[in-house]
Order: C-alpha cells, then sequence, then structure tokens
C-alpha cells in the first residue's frame, strides 16, 4: 500500500463538472493498492497519516500533526502509484489491485481514518477525475506499508 501525502490549504475533486469533494487547510492523500495489503496496512498508514508531523508549530517548526491543527483529508484513489516504467516507455499496472479488491480497501482505509474524528472528503473510485491541489510548502511525503518496521 502507498500513500502520497501532500500538505494541502485548499484543494477539490471533480467529476463530471460537479465537485464531489473539496477540503481547506489539511492533507491531500492519493492511495494505491497492490497484492497483499491486508487491513493491517490500512490500519498502520491511517495512524501514520494523521499523527505525520508536517504542519508549522508557533515557531515555524513543522512539529504538528493533522490531528494538532484540525485538519481534514481528501482522498483520492491511484492505482497508477504502482507505475512500472522500467521497460520501455508505456507504464505496467500489473502492480496495482484489481479494482474490485481495490475498492473495498480503499473505502476501509477511508473509514479507518474517520475513526480518528476527521473529517474525510473523496474522489469517486474508478472516475474520470480531475484534481485541483493547493500544495502548502510544498511539502509531498511518500508513505508505504511496507516501511513499518523503519
Amino acid at each position: 500500500m502507498r500513500v502520497l501525502v501532500q500538505r494541502s490549504r485548499k484543494s477539490s475533486v471533480t467529476v463530471d463538472g460537479k465537485i464531489v469533494g473539496s477540503i481547506d487547510r489539511g492533507l491531500v492523500l492519493l492511495v494505491g493498492f497492490t497484492d497483499g495489503d491486508t487491513l493491517d496496512n490500512i490500519k498502520y498508514l491511517a495512524h501514520k497519516v494523521v499523527n505525520l508531523r508536517i504542519f508549522d508549530d508557533e515557531d515555524g517548526v513543522m512539529n504538528k500533526s493533522l490531528l494538532d491543527v484540525g485538519g481534514d483529508i481528501l482522498s483520492i484513489s491511484q492505482f497508477t502509484l504502482y507505475a512500472d516504467s522500467t521497460k520501455g516507455n508505456r507504464p505496467s499496472y500489473i502492480k496495482a489491485m484489481k479494482g474490485s479488491l481495490a475498492t473495498t480497501l480503499y473505502d476501509a482505509f477511508n473509514e479507518e481514518l474517520k475513526i480518528y474524528n476527521v473529517k474525510v472528503e473523496t474522489g469517486i473510485f474508478g472516475a474520470d477525475m480531475q484534481v485541483s491541489i493547493s500544495n502548502d510548502g510544498p511539502i509531498t511525503i511518500l508513505l508505504e506499508s511496507g516501511d513499518k518496521n523503519a
């Protein structure tokens, strides 16, 4: 499981010309799954995301988490996080989990985030989405469930 985390000032996702999710201050999460991902991966990364200290404290040091600042989450499904372009110029997505399984895990991940009393907005899984991200900083961090022991 991979989650690309971007600190945001204001972001939204549009499908068919309609805004289906939007946040002000918080995090935009691009979320991808691969075969073998489990609920343990989901719990680990949800906890990591909401506690990641990437918001400024009173001294301008990134020392506060999403929970500390009362921010929101915009979660977007993103199978292309598992793109493999090592051979040729057309990426392969064979490492990305199939949609029917990935949608179940994606929904579970978003529900797990809500356990922390965080507002979670989403796109529509599998839809052609237009995502507008105001990356604050810019701060962008890639989290992977395989990093649990690090």
